[in-house]
Parts: structure tokens; sequence; C-alpha cells
């Protein structure tokens, strides 16, 4: 018998993924590839630092 247990979200992880892709891929419309690289180049330097 399966059960089901509803339990309220406090962070729903599948729509944060979904807003931060849509967030950046809004950011680098329209950016050359290279411009890409190094806008990830950045931020990924960016989330090294603060950690």
């Amino acid at each position: 018998m399966k059960t089901e247990i509803k339990t309220d979200k406090k962070f729903d992880a599948v729509k944060y993924m979904r807003q931060e892709r849509d967030r950046i891929s809004k950011t680098i419309k329209g950016m050359t590839p290279e411009q890409e690289i190094e806008y990830f180049r950045k931020k990924s330097e960016e989330f090294r630092k603060s950690k």
C-alpha cells in the first residue's frame, strides 16, 4: 500500500534552479561565446572568494 505524505516546502529547489537559469539566460543573451566564457569565469571567481 502506498502512503502519500504531504509536507510544506520551505525551499523549492526546482523552482529556484528554473529562476536562476532564466536570470542567467537573460544576462548572457546576445553575448559572444568569448563574453559568455568571461562572464562565467568572473562569477566563478567571485563565488570562490565568497567562501
